[in-house]
């Protein structure tokens, strides 16, 4: 499936479609304050590396700190509470489902 489909199908689902200069290459995607990059691959967009939390202007990854779930952008944490988890899941299954080529 060409990317400009993908893309397509990913805004009229909802999503919020934003560029970074830090990534000229990658298409950020957001919906909820979860959000992921997409790069141009073989088979169309795919997701690099892993969704995260959006923290201001930066990508919070999922990590663990102290023995508990949080995102952390640099210094800045912010708790992974179980509805932002839940969030991100969700988040990761409509984009996948939306990357997927359709039938």
């Amino acid at each position: 499936m060409a990317s400009a489909e993908q893309l397509q199908r990913i805004y009229l689902a909802g999503f919020e479609l934003q560029t970074f200069d830090r990534y000229p290459k990658c298409i950020g995607v957001i919906r909820d304050n979860c959000i992921a990059l997409l790069a141009p691959g073989v088979d169309g967009l795919q997701i690099l590396g892993s969704p995260g939390w959006r923290m201001g202007e930066v990508m919070g990854v999922l990590t663990e700190r102290e023995g508990r779930q949080v995102f952390q952008a640099k210094s800045e944490i912010l708790e992974a509470t179980p509805e932002r988890l839940a969030a991100l899941q969700q988040f990761r299954e409509d984009l996948r489902e939306l990357l997927r080529s359709p039938g």
